[in-house]
C-alpha cells in the first residue's frame, strides 16, 4: 500500500523547507546553471552547495547533466517554476498583511495620548475593531 497523498506532500514540502533549496530553484526558474554559476547566488561553498542540489535530485525537483567537466542543473518541471511564483505572491500577501498590522500597532500608539490627532484626524482613546486576512480581530484602544 503506497502512502497517502498528504504525507507524500508534506516529504515534498520538507524537500523545499530549506533556504538554500529555494534560492537554487529560484535561480534555476530563469535556466539551467552549473554549480560554479549557483554558488555566488546562493552563498555556500561547494561541498554544500552540491549536497543541497543532490536533496533536490533525489526527490525529482531538478535533473543533473554532465556537460564537460561540469553538472548543470534545471528544474524537472515547469510546475516547479509556477509554485516558486505562488510561493512569492502568498508572502507577499502575508508580509502585507504584516505592514497593515504593524500600521496599526503605530496608530494605536499615536491614539494611546487623549486628546491626540490620529492619522484620519480624529481625537480619542478608542477605535473600531479591524480585522485583517491572516490575523484574528483584535480591539484597540
Amino acid at each position: 500500500m503506497s502512502a497517502p497523498l498528504y504525507k507524500l506532500k508534506g516529504e515534498f514540502f520538507k524537500t523545499l523547507g530549506h533556504p538554500a533549496r529555494i534560492r537554487v530553484l529560484e535561480l534555476l526558474v530563469d535556466g539551467e546553471r552549473s554549480v560554479s554559476q549557483l554558488m555566488p547566488d546562493v552563498g555556500l561553498e561547494a561541498s554544500h552547495l552540491s549536497q543541497q542540489l543532490g536533496v533536490l535530485r533525489r526527490a525529482g525537483v531538478v535533473r543533473a547533466r554532465k556537460q564537460g567537466n561540469e553538472v548543470i542543473y534545471s528544474l524537472t518541471s515547469p510546475a516547479i517554476a509556477e509554485l516558486m511564483r505562488v510561493a512569492r505572491t502568498v508572502l507577499a500577501g502575508i508580509l502585507s498583511d504584516q505592514t497593515e498590522l504593524l500600521e496599526d500597532l503605530v496608530a494605536d500608539e499615536a491614539q494611546a495620548s487623549p486628546g491626540r490627532k490620529t492619522r484620519s484626524g480624529r481625537t480619542g482613546t478608542t477605535s473600531p475593531t479591524r480585522t485583517t486576512r491572516n490575523a484574528p480581530a483584535r480591539k484597540r484602544g
